[in-house]
């Protein structure tokens, strides 16, 4: 969320500066700006950050799993360039094959596209990887967006639970939950969590999200329309 992304950029500041080309460094401070720019106001400025050091890491970074997924998670959300990202994601695959972290975040990039079969695959295959991983968050909200889109909705409120419960102050799995439950017909649930959405990020707007994210049409406007009577601001 953004107010520990600041706290980290300060230091990852302090660390590029002793070195500008530390490829991890660039990678996380790509991540934090990525969630100050989607979680926090999307200020353009964050997102040509997060792009200007996802490049940075990919270029510096060749021979390193965890620079090469999170940059290329940037890449793929802010720059908007999936084939990019999953040329990042087979290259960390490539240097650690068991890289979980680039199934989860792959998956995200999965199921935003609209590709619910892959997304679960991918997810599927980082949580066997490390199904206690810090990033699992991640990995049960691929799952949940993905079931959603495929109308499996008991399923998708499953795993947004999953998700919210590994992460518990990250407001998007709140977002998944609520338009699960609201088209199993559970609106005042699906209200309850949409308020808990706002108390974590209250500047949320479901549609600036989905156009940020680069949300798939059809995913984008069964989201929309499942979101519209929970109480979420448009």
């Amino acid at each position: 969320m953004p107010e520990q992304s600041q706290r980290a950029l300060r230091l990852l500041a302090r660390a590029l500066e002793l070195d500008p080309t530390y490829a991890l460094a660039h990678a996380c401070a790509a991540q934090c700006n990525h969630a100050i720019f989607l979680r926090g106001g999307q200020n353009i400025e964050n997102r040509k950050a997060a792009v200007r050091h996802a490049q940075a890491a990919l270029a510096y970074g060749q021979d390193n799993a965890l620079a090469l997924t999170l940059a290329g998670f940037s890449i793929g959300m802010e720059g908007h360039d999936r084939a990019a990202a999953f040329a990042a994601f087979e290259a960390s695959l490539a240097v650690s094959p068991s890289s979980a972290l680039s199934f989860m975040q792959g998956s995200v990039i999965h199921a935003l596209a609209g590709d619910a079969e892959r997304a679960i695959e991918w997810s599927e295959k980082g949580l066997r990887l490390s199904p206690l991983d810090p990033w699992r968050s991640s990995a049960f909200l691929a799952l949940a967006l993905a079931k959603f889109h495929l109308g499996q909705d008991q399923e998708a409120a499953a795993d947004a639970r999953k998700s919210v419960q590994s992460s518990p102050g990250f407001s998007i799995p709140y977002v998944a939950l609520a338009a699960a439950l609201a088209r199993l017909g559970r609106l005042e649930e699906a209200k309850t969590v949409a308020a808990r959405v706002l108390e974590l990020q209250p500047e949320f707007r479901y549609s600036r999200f989905l156009a940020a994210a680069n949300c798939e049409t059809k995913l984008a406007a069964a989201l929309s329309e499942a979101l519209r009577p929970t109480g979420l601001p448009e």
